[in-house]
């Protein structure tokens, strides 16, 4: 039997082009791509057992937000709940092949209560949540933050959209400054009450904004972080973003900014890796035991080849945490692998392919189940 690859994307965006380019310099055909937007309106689609299916992000495609948010304007952060129902079912339609993610992973994955609770039940170091898991608190607004930020003796935290990604409506609360608080945050808020997403953070200092803020947000669902006070690099917060690949930490980047959201699309820079591992292991955190927070993060997810790990290494570089794990989490271009992760001179697409095909001859006879191997267990998972 002849494998060949098969990507569940937007045939235009970056992700699919960057994952096809590496599928050709393998010297293989390029993968056949099914859009999203064909999935969404056709209730699924069906993968034959030669079929090696990546499923990638359905973002950046306006007809496909609107399909799962049920919103016109893609800018727009409400409708995050809609979108992973959505979403979570969407990935439940696709049949068969041999699938390189866990449906139930990434559902996980996208519900940050239960990847929280997920994570710390591995005995993985997170951020403390009084929201974490099915016996979390609910938040219901604003005053629901307030109660539980003095009963858990946390004036400073992270309050996040449960079902949202690339940091699109979270803001880092700080109410340790005399009575006074401040969110900082990419949520643009208009004089109508509705949220928009900006690629300006901004900081809002009356508790009226905030709380409309976080009021209309709450019903899509809330999840609340201590905010771990970050190391800093060149006088900038840092932290990490770590790709796992086969359960190996194959590429990282360290992300600095002047405030505490350092996404890059954000306006946060990558820093110096060399230098956050030496910081790290001067101040006795061995760089070994960094990359293996990761990937005890990653395994957490042992049906999806590839995750993209947040790493919060706290003040001093003496801890790390987890911050969140990413089922899209590997865009990352020009970034090649780290010594001696087996991924050198690899960006984190021609990683994936390479572990695809370790674990997936292109020419073998149908045998045991494979642990990514989709059939109607997995699909109506």
């Amino acid at each position: 039997m002849n494998r060949s690859f098969t990507v569940v994307g937007n045939p235009q965006g970056r992700r699919v082009t960057l994952f096809a380019q590496a599928v050709r310099a393998a010297g293989l055909p390029a993968p056949r791509v099914v859009p999203w937007l064909e999935v969404l309106r056709a209730g699924g689609a069906e993968f034959g057992p030669e079929e090696i299916v990546r499923v990638d992000s359905p973002g950046e495609d306006p007809e496909v937000d609107l399909l799962l948010r049920g919103r016109s304007d893609p800018t727009r952060v409400e409708g995050t709940a809609r979108w992973y129902e959505r979403f979570t079912s969407a990935l439940r339609t696709l049949r068969g092949g041999i699938r390189l993610d866990g449906t139930d992973d990434v559902a996980v994955m996208f519900e940050k209560r239960r990847c929280h609770a997920a994570l710390a039940g591995a005995d993985v170091p997170v951020p403390k949540s009084p929201t974490s898991g099915a016996a979390g608190a609910p938040v219901r607004g604003w005053d629901d933050v307030r109660a539980l930020m003095r009963e858990h003796r946390m004036p400073r935290l992270f309050v996040k959209p449960a079902h949202g990604s690339s940091a699109s409506g979270v803001l880092a609360v700080d109410s340790a400054g005399g009575g006074r608080i401040r969110a900082t945050t990419s949520v643009e808020l208009d004089p109508g009450g509705r949220l928009f997403n900006s690629l300006k953070v901004r900081s809002y200092q009356r508790e009226q904004d905030i709380a409309a803020i976080v009021d209309t947000l709450a019903p899509d669902g809330l999840h609340l972080e201590r905010w771990v006070p970050k190391a800093s690099q060149g006088g900038r917060s840092a932290d990490l973003r770590v790709v796992v690949v086969d359960g190996r930490a194959t590429h990282a980047v360290v992300r600095t900014s002047a405030g505490p959201l350092t996404n890059l699309h954000l306006g946060g820079r990558r820093g110096d890796l060399a230098g956050a591992r030496q910081a790290a292991e001067t101040a006795g955190l061995r760089w070994p035991e960094v990359l293996g927070i990761c990937e005890r993060a990653a395994a957490c997810f042992p049906d999806t080849l590839c995750v993209g790990v947040d790493l919060l290494p706290a003040v001093g570089w003496r801890r790390a945490f987890v911050g969140e794990v990413n089922a899209f989490g590997d865009l990352l271009p020009r970034l090649t692998g780290l010594p001696g992760s087996g991924a050198e001179g690899l960006d984190t697409y021609a990683a994936q392919v390479a572990a695809a095909l370790r674990r997936v001859p292109l020419t073998a006879l149908p045998g045991p189940h494979h642990p990514h191997r989709t059939g109607t267990t997995h699909a109506g998972a």
